[in-house]
C-alpha cells in the first residue's frame, strides 16, 4: 500500500513522518528529493541556470535559493517556468524510490508530499492521511518556528489550499492539536484500520 502523507504548513506533518519512520515505515520525502534534484552537477540545476541566468548559482556552483526566490516571487510566469523544470525530475525520483522500496519487500511505503493536492499527485498513492491543526494553533506554531509576524504567517498559510479542503479530500484526518501521545494514538488507529505494516 502506498500512503500519501500531507498537511498544511506548521500542521506537524514532519513530526508524524518521523513517528512513521521510527516505526520502520519507509519514507519517500518530496522535500528531500526537491533538494537532491538541484544538487551541483545535476541536469536540473544546469537547466535552471540556462533559463534564469548564471547568477542563480553561487560561486561554488550550487543553487542560490535567495536569488532564484526573488526572481520568481510574485511572478507567476517565472514560477511556472521553474516548476516545469523541477517537477518532472522530482516525480521521477519519487517514483524510483517508491519502486525500490517495493522491490526491497516493503508492504507499505509512505509518500511524504507537503503539496500533494496542490501538485495533483493523488494518483501516486492509494490512501491519504492529512495532518490537520486548528487555524490558531497553526499560526502560533508557524510564527514561533519561522520567527514571523502575524501578517507574514497569514500570507504563508493563505498561499496553500485551505486545510478544510485537504481534510475533505483525505481518507483519514489526523488532528494534531494535542500532545505527541494523542497524535501517536490516532496514527496507530489509522494504520491498524488500513492494516498497514512496514
Amino acid at each position: 500500500m502506498i500512503i500519501g502523507l500531507t498537511g498544511s504548513i506548521a500542521s506537524g506533518k514532519s513530526t508524524v513522518s518521523a513517528i512513521l519512520q521510527k516505526r520502520g515505515f519507509p519514507i519517500v520525502d518530496a522535500d528531500e528529493i526537491a533538494r537532491l534534484v538541484v544538487e551541483p552537477g545535476s541536469v536540473v540545476l544546469a537547466d535552471i541556470a540556462l533559463h534564469f541566468g548564471e547568477d542563480v548559482l553561487t560561486k561554488s556552483g550550487s543553487l542560490n535559493r535567495e536569488v532564484l526566490g526573488a526572481r520568481i516571487f510574485g511572478n507567476e510566469e517565472e514560477r511556472m517556468k521553474l516548476n516545469r523544470i523541477i517537477h518532472p525530475a522530482i516525480r521521477k525520483e519519487m517514483s524510483r524510490q517508491k519502486e525500490q522500496w517495493i522491490m526491497d519487500g516493503a508492504n507499505t511505503v509512505i509518500m511524504d508530499i507537503p503539496l500533494l493536492f496542490e501538485s495533483k499527485l493523488q494518483s501516486f498513492v492509494d490512501k491519504i492521511i492529512v495532518v490537520s491543526v486548528t487555524p490558531d494553533i497553526q499560526k502560533e506554531r508557524l510564527m514561533k518556528r519561522n520567527r514571523l509576524s502575524e501578517e507574514e504567517a497569514d500570507a504563508r498559510i493563505s498561499s496553500q489550499l485551505p486545510i478544510q479542503e485537504k481534510e475533505r479530500l483525505a481518507d483519514a484526518v489526523l488532528r494534531n492539536n494535542g500532545t505527541i501521545e494523542e497524535t501517536q494514538q490516532q496514527l496507530a488507529h489509522i494504520l491498524s484500520e488500513w492494516n498497514a505494516k512496514p
